[in-house]
């Protein structure tokens, strides 16, 4: 592959799905991680994607904020570090619980992992309701709302006040962005919307999300950091980053 069409590549699958990481780049160009991080900085200096730690973001939608990438796409990008992260999530439902569980691929993940005992399941979105159907143990109420067709969820005004009749014990969800400083961001304002109301109906807020989303701020702010208790992530957070959170007296786990 020659530089210029590297570079042309490179910049396409970071606007397709809104951030990558270096060492996913190096393995999808067949180049060492050192020549990605040149070439991601040669990119930022034109112009065409923004640098974060461990990989670049995409400036596409600088102006109008990143739109929803659709379900399949998510569900196949960092698809391993998802489902061990959704795995240890199961291992905080008890039995009675009663959950809160997003739109995220990697709730749906941890949907398909959920033993068959005795839960509330509180959620908006299609695919998490669809896959407890089959697990007589657990009611699942669904918010209802307006169809977002990209992410299979509800979303809007009917979904918000829905939520607003329910308290649970746990909301497990993730989000585009993680900065220590500047919060948990999402893509979408109607999605970050929700999200919001889900913390706030919820007793203990455990957030799920791998460290390709660490340092990312996306368009839309749903939380500062410190309304999380948990962090279930992998092993891909620098040391810096793992200061932070302790110092804020937020529970890491890495899988």
């Amino acid at each position: 592959m020659l530089v210029a069409e590297r570079y042309e590549k490179i910049v396409e699958w970071v606007d397709a799905q809104g951030s990558m990481r270096v060492t996913e780049l190096s393995e999808r160009c067949g180049v060492t991680e050192e020549t990605i991080r040149r070439d991601l900085d040669k990119l930022e200096q034109a112009g065409r994607l923004r640098r974060s730690h461990g990989g670049a973001v995409t400036i596409k939608y600088k102006d109008e904020g990143q739109p929803e990438i659709p379900y399949p796409e998510r569900a196949v990008t960092h698809a391993e570090e998802k489902r061990r992260i959704a795995d240890e999530a199961v291992k905080l439902v008890e039995s009675g619980d009663r959950i809160a569980l997003d739109a995220s691929t990697t709730a749906w993940y941890m949907a398909a992992g959920l033993p068959n005992i005795p839960l509330t399941v509180l959620t908006n979105s299609i695919k998490v309701a669809a896959e407890l159907s089959n697990k007589e143990q657990i009611r699942v109420i669904a918010t209802g709302g307006q169809l977002a067709s990209k992410s299979l969820s509800f979303v809007g005004p009917l979904a918000e006040r829905s939520l607003d009749a329910y308290h649970v014990d746990k909301v497990f969800l993730s989000c585009k962005g993680v900065h220590l400083t500047k919060g948990i961001s999402e893509s979408n304002e109607l999605q970050a919307l929700v999200k919001q109301k889900m913390i706030s109906i919820a007793d203990e807020v455990i957030l799920l999300a791998d460290s390709s989303k660490f340092n990312i701020q996306a368009f839309t702010r749903v939380a500062q950091i410190d309304s999380v208790s948990k962090v279930i992530t992998d092993h891909g957070l620098d040391q810096e980053q793992v200061s932070m959170l302790e110092e804020q007296m937020i529970e890491l786990i890495r899988v």
